[in-house]
């Protein structure tokens, strides 16, 4: 009965919400139409045929949508985690990886330019934020994909941009059974028991024809040629998702400093889970703790084996103490304070899935938000916002009429009317010759003068109103024709036209905010939903797009430099916040972001391998890593000749020394030659001397001796006085 009851209030709460958007829905299904060149009613139609006017389409539309959309989905949003109060930075970090893995297992690029075009087309885009549990082999994954808005019906009484006031949110369309069997192959047999319906109330119709026949969703309950497969039962299906008060439960672990939030169901299965107390260390883990009992069991069991042999031959030591084994429930644990728990009531996501009239399955989902996440264009403080090709409907009408009536007015000015006198001529043979070159005719001129009827010719202004209309469209896209690609329009000089560039898109960043919120609502879900998914080891690799591989690595167990058990990158601890960098959408003129590089390095501000990395090159950490090398040799290079240079003058130095040295060694020698030579000149003086004492001491004793008077008589005395007188 509980079932039943959810299945009557989903139905009638969608019959309401489809009813109440009715006139939204019949807009937005009009403005894919005008996009896609359905752009004229029947009665339209049939009104130019009766003129003898082409219902001519000239979609200036199409190119203007494809253009705004290439704009705003030119690169991968970036995305920045930051932690709060005293979360892990490093596994914020991680964090930032993961959402950028997400991305990539999503296609999210696809789904993005999805959503900008039904952004731009019917006022807003929808993304699902969900888990797959059977990716990864079974272990989960979370998952983006984008919703048509035109199957999600909203809470009329919402206001908010973001929609988080709606009291509900529903999806729904139409599968086969067979299609609806393989969406939800365990509910194979409630599917086969749905009822099905006429589906009267799916799509709205515009009665807007295309004479290229393109097939539109609300084409299948209209025409027989277009069908999911002959024979097949049509059944609706419904997701509903609404907020609901939730008792759930606070717990904070004191051995792992962890905290969590758990429903009355999972803070049960908590309480039954096993711990163990190994020598007084608390391991909530199986797995590590059963490694953890073997080892210290080794241990212990090889060092009583050695204790009893070293008591067997005589000596005595005391025996290894056994390691202490305590198992316990995390119940124990809360009994004994070293778990702690508090229970609140909070606010959770309900989802009921519904097909036709069975209650597939219901649950709580891990968020507070809802899960689709809405990129509203033209807010109106409802949940019916305006489009970009709602407003531009007008101006496109006025295209298409325009070159209706230029071309009847040259498809009538190349067939003359020729106005006749009666009589005048022979019209059977007129009929025949008048479109021959060069064929002479006799016109009876008494009778009166032939008239040739032209048609009035259209004023200048009607060709230069198109190229306007034109304008109009891109303008209110954001656009101008130098974005377009249109080289006619651009400045002479590069600087101007990267200016006017960097200008132009200033006219697309209100449309850019409106992406980046949607963007960063998404993240802000979608790391709620890995923390609680993402609970065991998982290891996941990122190909960057110069064929780099990055690596995160979350919940790694093992042990730390202290010996206790650690979980590394636990990313289910902790809250944080999420920016998307501002612009990063967007299309980079790398010309300009070069040039500007290339000043900060010039002007000392960074350094080269910055300015390398806003270049084309394509191995980018290739080239990063030979230029590392290259720098490094470099260096190594400029040290080697450093030393050689200190080493040329350390040897000149040493030459000059040398030099001295030997001018100093011959001196000395000099100096102890010459004071040898002196001492010997001293002693030969000395010796010198001494005989010239000698000598002149002999000479003086002579000469005294010879002074001396002579005795009287004495001959010698006589001789000398006689001596002259015989010379």
């Amino acid at each position: 009965m509980a079932s039943k009851k959810i299945v009557d209030d989903v139905h009638e709460i969608w019959k309401t919400y489809s009813l109440k958007r009715d006139v939204w829905a019949t807009h937005a299904q009009e403005d894919r139409e005008f996009r896609f060149g359905k752009q004229w009613t029947a009665e339209q139609r049939q009104t130019l045929e009766e003129r003898g006017q082409a219902a001519i389409v000239v979609n200036r539309i199409h190119p203007a949508v494809e253009a705004a959309k290439a704009m705003l989905t030119s690169n991968k949003p970036g995305f920045r985690v930051s932690p709060r109060e005293d979360s892990d930075n490093k596994v914020a970090q991680t964090l930032n990886g993961l959402l950028e893995y997400i991305w990539q297992i999503s296609d999210g690029d696809q789904i993005l330019r999805n959503i900008v075009d039904d952004y731009y087309v019917t006022g807003m885009g929808c993304m699902l934020v969900y888990e797959d549990p059977e990716a990864d082999m079974g272990k989960g994954e979370v998952m983006l994909k984008d919703i048509d808005p035109l199957n999600v019906y909203v809470d009329p009484n919402s206001r908010e941009r973001s929609c988080s006031d709606a009291e509900n949110i529903i999806v729904s369309r139409l599968f086969t059974k067979d299609q609806a069997k393989s969406l939800y192959p365990m509910y194979k047999k409630a599917i086969n028991n749905a009822s099905t319906d006429n589906f009267d109330t799916d799509r709205p119709t515009t009665n807007r024809e295309d004479d290229n026949e393109v097939i539109f969703p609300e084409d299948t309950e209209t025409k027989t040629t277009v069908s999911f497969g002959k024979g097949d039962e049509y059944i609706r299906g419904y997701e509903r998702y609404h907020k609901v008060q939730e008792n759930m439960f606070r717990i904070f672990e004191s051995w792992s400093n962890r905290e969590d939030l758990l429903t009355e169901n999972d803070f049960y299965e908590y309480t039954t889970k096993p711990a163990w107390r190994v020598n007084g260390q608390l391991i909530s883990d199986p797995a590590m703790a059963k490694q953890i009992v073997t080892q210290l069991t080794q241990q212990y069991q090889q060092a009583a084996a050695s204790a009893k042999q070293i008591i067997a031959s005589g000596q005595q030591v005391p025996m290894p103490d056994a390691p202490q084994i305590e198992e316990l429930t995390h119940a124990d644990l809360l009994e004994s304070g070293e778990c702690e728990h508090v229970e609140i009531s909070t606010k959770r996501v309900k989802m009921e899935v519904i097909m036709g009239d069975k209650l597939l399955y219901e649950r709580i989902l891990p968020t507070g938000d809802y899960p689709i996440v809405f990129f509203m264009n033209m807010h109106t403080r409802t949940p019916y916002p305006v489009s970009d090709v709602r407003m531009v409907k007008g101006v496109q009408e006025y295209i298409n009429k325009t070159r209706s009536l230029i071309i009847a007015h040259a498809t009538t000015s190349t067939n003359l009317k020729v106005l006749l006198p009666a009589g005048s001529v022979d019209m059977t043979e007129f009929e025949q010759k008048w479109a021959q070159p060069g064929v002479g005719m006799e016109v009876d001129f008494d009778m009166g003068n032939p008239i040739v009827a032209q048609p009035a010719p259209l004023p200048n202004e009607l060709y230069q109103n198109e190229n306007t209309a034109k304008q109009d469209i891109d303008h209110q896209l954001g656009l101008y024709e130098m974005m377009m690609g249109n080289s006619q329009v651009a400045p002479h000089t590069y600087k101007a036209t990267v200016s006017l560039d960097e200008f132009g898109q200033r006219k697309i960043k209100s449309k850019l905010a409106d992406i980046e919120y949607g963007l960063k609502r998404t993240a802000i879900v979608a790391i709620e939903l890995m923390q609680k998914l993402y609970k065991e080891e998982k290891v996941v690799r990122l190909l960057k797009p110069n064929n780099a591989m990055s690596e995160y690595m979350i919940n790694k167990k093992m042990y730390d430099d202290k010996g206790d058990f650690v979980v590394i990158n636990d990313i289910s601890v902790g809250k944080y916040d999420v920016i998307v960098v501002t612009g990063s959408t967007l299309p980079t003129n790398r010309y300009a972001q070069l040039e500007l590089y290339m000043d900060a390095y010039k002007n000392g501000i960074i350094d080269k391998q910055e300015v390398l990395k806003k270049t084309e090159v394509f191995d980018i950490e290739g080239v990063l890593q030979r230029t590392d090398a290259i720098a490094q040799l470099q260096q190594q290079l400029q040290s080697a000749t450093q030393t050689i240079k200190k080493l040329q003058g350390d040897l000149q130095t040493r030459e000059r020394e040398v030099y001295h040295a030997k001018q100093k060694a011959e001196i000395e020698k000099f100096k102890g030659d010459l004071d040898s030579t002196s001492t010997k000149a001293k002693a030969a003086g000395t010796i010198f001397e001494k005989r010239l004492d000698d000598a002149l001491g002999q000479v003086q004793k002579e000469v005294r001796e010879a002074s001396k008077e002579p005795k009287k008589g004495s001959t010698s005395s006589r001789s000398r006085k006689s001596s002259p007188k015989g010379r």
